[in-house]
């Protein structure tokens, strides 16, 4: 049977190209920093970021870890959304492991943060009050529909921040979906953050890593913390061989699937017993409610499982899709098909 997975961009396997590269990388012992596809890698990634140094790490959760760390101290706090990955899907390791203290807004449905929350959140000096180091945005939003932040606002925070002496950092796991689908070079959305992470393994298909950017002297400091909270590698490059492909070939490609997930949600609207918005789901990712008088979203999901199609659950009866590589505009119209057949027949 055919499967067809939309639950993350996660899912994309690696390309030919990606494995011919992983199979003949000039390697050596990244921990001692002489691994020259890593050193290759992480130099394109700064470049394209303009930023003036980068670091390959196994993870986007620790690359957020390590940045987060390198900017604050115990005690710190910093300034976040209520919907973002750092706070909802990160174990907590910014507290647990840094004893950072995460100050929480609410996002509003384009992912941004209102400004005048965020200065009205930053503390002023006192005995009683933890002080505000860091403010850090997610481009683009996960659970904000896949938003992209336009380089305005991306701006307007930073300028911000730097008023009242704050750090910018960014989790950027998808930023190249965010210059895709503003079609802008990433670097206007970059230019001011003081730091930003982005992940090789979602749409851009390399099999593992991400890469933190920032200025050189901090992220000398902030490859300390990468091998305290053990992501010190040995012959890695390897890995980061598939990442100087996804990034010489598969940011374009990313329209494909904004393309594809346009598809998806025009097709679920007109389905009785989804309730979706597609102008909110500008990118890869969209999310849809299931309002119907007799499926539940846990018979749906097994239903939909039965024939192929793997979807994320999510609270409320609200399921995640996520188109990707591995999602043709066959396989969009083949989970549309199977999606309109399981809804009709009950």
């Amino acid at each position: 049977m055919q499967i067809i997975d939309l639950r993350s961009d996660t899912m994309t396997q690696p390309t030919e190209a990606m494995r011919e590269a992983m199979a003949r990388a000039e390697v050596g012992d990244d921990v001692f920093d002489e691994d020259p596809t890593i050193h290759q890698l992480q130099d394109m990634s700064a470049e394209k970021l303009g930023k003036e140094a980068a670091l390959f790490l196994p993870s986007g959760t620790m690359a957020n870890l390590v940045g987060l760390l390198t900017h604050c101290g115990r005690g710190d706090e910093i300034l976040l959304g209520d919907r973002s990955h750092i706070f909802l899907n990160e174990v907590g390791g910014l507290s647990a492991l840094g004893g950072i203290h995460p100050h929480t807004l609410p996002n509003r449905d384009d992912g941004t943060i209102p400004l005048e929350a965020l200065e009205g959140a930053i503390r002023h000096s006192d005995l009683h009050y933890p002080p505000t180091r860091l403010i850090c945005l997610e481009n683009t939003q996960n659970y904000c529909f896949g938003s992209p932040l336009t380089p305005q606002y991306m701006d307007s925070v930073t300028e911000l921040a730097h008023k009242y002496g704050l750090k910018v950092h960014v989790d950027g796991a998808r930023i190249f979906n965010a210059s895709v689908a503003l079609s802008i070079n990433v670097r206007e959305l970059t230019r001011q953050a003081d730091s930003v992470m982005f992940c090789l393994s979602k749409g851009l298909s390399a099999p593992v890593g991400s890469v933190l950017c920032g200025p050189r002297d901090w992220i000398e400091r902030a490859r300390k913390w990468r091998k305290m909270v053990g992501g010190g590698m040995r012959q890695a490059g390897h890995l980061a061989a598939a990442g100087i492909v996804a990034l010489e070939t598969q940011v374009d490609r990313l329209a494909e699937d904004h393309l594809n997930a346009r598809t998806l949600a025009q097709g679920l609207k007109n389905l009785s017993g989804i309730k979706i918005d597609p102008e909110k789901n500008p990118t890869n990712i969209l999310f849809f409610k299931l309002d119907h008088p007799k499926v539940t979203p846990e018979d749906f999901l097994a239903h939909m499982e039965s024939q192929g199609i793997k979807l994320l659950l999510m609270e409320g009866g609200v399921f995640r899709a996520v188109l990707n590589r591995m999602v043709t505009q066959e396989h969009t119209q083949s989970a549309l098909q199977i999606t309109k057949s399981i809804l009709e027949r009950q």
